[in-house]
């Protein structure tokens, strides 16, 4: 086992290879405001936060937690190693002996899942009648051609059911007009019958330009466009590449989600810019 820890190259492992099982425990170390030891704060401020984005998240719930989904989205150095070496430079090295054993068991976990995707199981079709006849990334969307190229678009659109009205309006502006955009909704152009994690993971890494997420109070709510986002964030750490756009369409409740506070908002709601929004928004889908 010692030798197996030893093979773990945790400077090239993404933070989002931890579950929200460790993420709640690094929770349970740093979120109390500590005398003696270093808490979330001098986390933060190793991590490269200014003084007040760490002032901002002293009204998070947990803040360790949203600390972590923000590092994770802006920067292209969080990994799994960075985080340790952080703790040690803070003298947090009881929160590296004490975790560690359940940080390696998400770092296999992430890197077992990984290598499945890069090399998929040799299927027989003989023998499992279930096991689609075409590969994976084809036939997944209306438009596939098993025999030809697999279908592109200029942007995934994340969504919950209750925004779909929104949607349809986003269909006729952006893609039935001089835009002439193609955009990809789930519940118009992808074919049932397989996994829907696996689908959306194909649509938004390879075959979608961008991703505009739709954000709400009931966006909040939804385990899958959480998913969705997050995914989506890990391909572009520091939204280098313009890949993810939020826009807000209706006032909210909830407070906007910590994750994307960085992002620039295509903002729907105030009148005095709507008349702007739909060439805003298309601009920025059409860029290469």
């Amino acid at each position: 086992m010692a030798d197996a820890e030893k093979d773990l190259d945790l400077w090239s492992v993404p933070l989002v290879a931890l579950n929200m099982g460790v993420r709640k425990k690094l929770g349970l170390y740093l979120n109390p405001k500590q005398t003696v030891s270093a808490d979330w704060m001098a986390v933060a401020e190793a991590m490269g936060f200014s003084y007040l984005e760490i002032k901002n998240y002293e009204s998070c719930k947990s803040p360790t937690k949203a600390l972590l989904e923000d590092w994770q989205a802006r920067s292209s150095d969080a990994t799994v190693g960075k985080l340790l070496s952080i703790f040690s430079e803070v003298e947090r090295n009881d929160i590296v002996e004490d975790l560690r054993e359940h940080i390696d068991q998400d770092v296999r976990k992430y890197l077992e899942t990984q290598k499945a995707k890069a090399d998929p199981p040799l299927q027989v079709p003989e023998v499992d009648s279930c096991v689609p006849r075409t590969p994976e990334r084809f036939g997944i969307t209306v438009e596939d051609d098993p025999e030809g190229a697999p279908e592109k678009f200029d942007a995934f659109i994340c969504y919950c059911q209750s925004d779909f009205q929104f949607v349809h309006e986003m269909i006729r502006e952006l893609e039935q007009t001089e835009y002439k955009l193609k955009l990809c909704v789930f519940d118009r152009d992808v074919l049932p019958g397989s996994c829907v994690w696996t689908i959306t993971s194909e649509l938004i890494e390879k075959r979608c330009k961008r991703m505009v997420v739709v954000i709400s109070d009931e966006y909040l709510d939804s385990d899958a466009c959480d998913f969705q986002t997050k995914f989506a964030l890990s391909l572009c750490p520091g939204a280098r590449s313009k890949r993810l756009i939020p826009v807000v369409y209706k006032s909210m409740k909830k407070p906007f989600p910590s994750i994307l506070r960085f992002l620039t908002v295509c903002d729907y709601t105030r009148p005095c810019t709507q008349a702007w929004f739909w060439k805003r928004l298309a601009k920025a889908l059409s860029l290469p």
